[in-house]
């Protein structure tokens, strides 16, 4: 399956430095509140919060920033009303980009995407123009270098998986969005330690991006992460090793 693209990769990689926690965290609050503004505050009845919540807890985000988070969004506390918006275009080499964002000012979110893919080689498309190029699904990322294929497939698999990548020191569990938390849970009970999980958009077919034009593809994919009312960029670009190797 297509998909498994290294920007991904990339970031899992890198983590997260203390200049940029600040902001992770920023993104985190807003989703966590949208999703119990949407789905209620109980993470048992709520799949979405349940996965805010663990990203969160994940990424060491303190309990109470966490349970204020959700009061807001069930109007326990008051909170700013945030609306869920994607931009799609293109980026160095033709790829394609799925933006999402969360803003409280979708003037300002437009006027930000657009000028940051301007100023990087990109440009602002049509809406529809590139989201046909992904399908929405749920990754699961486990440590390659600490379980068998056999066992994480077959974990994965049996609980409704519909693929499992070998990807060098990862395997990508990829699921169908209504069956991902049950995979997930079938992974973890199985003894299997989760290193990463997400909702994401995976590309059907990867173009493959190199030399000049994979070096400006991340640093455009960079600094759209850097907007904060950017959740998650998505690409079907396969950025080439050398580049890859530079970013890490």
């Amino acid at each position: 399956m297509a998909g498994h693209n290294k920007w991904s990769k990339i970031k899992r990689k890198k983590g997260v430095n203390d200049s940029k926690r600040g902001a992770l965290f920023t993104k985190l609050i807003r989703e966590i509140t949208v999703a119990a503004k949407d789905g209620g505050g109980s993470v048992e009845f709520n799949a979405r919060l349940r996965l805010a919540v663990e990203t969160a807890k994940a990424n060491s985000m303190p309990a109470e920033n966490i349970d204020r988070a959700i009061k807001k969004g069930t109007g326990e506390l008051e909170g700013v009303s945030y609306e869920e918006l994607s931009y799609e275009g293109y980026g160095p080499g033709g790829v394609a980009l799925y933006i999402e964002c969360l803003t409280d000012n979708t003037n300002r979110s437009v006027a930000d995407v657009r000028h940051c893919l301007g100023k990087h080689g990109g440009s602002l498309g049509t809406a529809g123009s590139v989201a046909w190029q992904f399908d929405r699904k749920g990754q699961i990322v486990v440590d390659g270098s600490r379980y068998t294929e056999d066992a994480v497939f077959e974990a994965a698999i049996e609980a409704g998986a519909e693929d499992v990548a070998n990807e060098e020191d990862e395997f990508i569990i990829t699921a169908d969005p209504t069956e991902f938390m049950a995979v997930q849970d079938a992974v973890k009970e199985a003894g299997i330690e989760v290193a990463s999980s997400e909702l994401t958009m995976v590309a059907k077919n990867e173009v493959a991006v190199e030399g000049r034009d994979a070096e400006k593809l991340i640093k455009l994919l960079d600094a759209l992460d850097d907007l904060d009312d950017v959740q998650k960029v998505h690409t079907n670009g396969d950025i080439d090793d050398a580049a890859f190797a530079d970013a890490m």
